[in-house]
Formats: structure tokens, C-alpha cells, sequence
């Protein structure tokens, strides 16, 4: 069974780093783009940052030179570094990706469970 698993998040102080990471398991034949989201309580889900299966990258203004995404295509996993966090960076943070799961070359859009980032201000 093809599926996303996040790992890495947690309780840490303003000003702390936290990395996540996203596992992309089962059988996989590629991996296309990729981004992390997040979800604040009361708030809509908004897109953090992506990278595409050439390695491009775009950020949320907000998070541009405090966090980087970045991607291992050999251990099928994406990874998002957070320094400098900010309490309004407390959301459940979810990965996204695009995942070639069958021959035919088609992609199909899979989000893993989430994962909770707590910044204690």
C-alpha cells in the first residue's frame, strides 16, 4: 500500500529547528513534486513549500530563509528544515507529493497524516 508517512515534529522554543521528514512507502516508480503544508487551528491549510521533481523550489513568504525543503530520491523521502521557528509557526504541518505508482507513467496526489509543530513563544 502506497502512502506518506511524516516524521520530526514536536515541542520546541521560539527560535529552535525542527527537520521533518516524509517517507513515501510501497511500491513507487517516481516521485514528482512535492510540497509541505500546514494548518493552523481555525485556519485554512496553506502551502509552505515545494519542490518539483527537478529540484525547483518556492516558499511562503513568511517561511523564505528560515526553512528549506529538499528531497532524496534514493530513500524516497522529502525533508523540510525549520530554523528560527516562530510560534506562528505552531499548525500541523502535512506532506504532499505526486507519486508514480504504476508503469503507466501516471501520477496520482497522495497527503500523508500529519504532523503536529508546537513553538512555545
Amino acid at each position: 500500500q502506497v502512502r506518506l508517512v511524516e516524521s520530526g515534529g514536536g515541542l520546541v522554543q521560539a527560535g529552535g529547528s525542527l527537520r521533518l521528514s516524509c517517507f513515501a512507502s510501497g511500491r513507487i516508480f517516481s516521485i514528482g513534486a512535492c510540497g509541505w503544508y500546514r494548518q493552523a487551528p481555525g485556519k485554512q491549510r496553506e502551502l509552505v513549500a515545494l519542490i518539483t521533481d527537478g529540484g525547483s523550489t518556492n516558499y511562503e513568504d513568511s517561511v523564505k530563509g528560515r526553512f528549506t525543503i529538499s528531497r532524496d530520491n534514493a530513500k524516497n523521502t522529502v525533508y523540510l528544515q525549520m530554523n528560527s521557528l516562530k510560534a506562528e509557526d505552531t499548525a500541523v504541518y502535512y506532506c504532499n507529493a505526486d507519486l508514480q505508482v504504476g508503469p503507466s507513467g501516471k501520477n496520482v496526489n497522495y497527503w500523508g497524516q500529519g504532523t503536529q509543530v508546537t513553538v512555545s513563544s
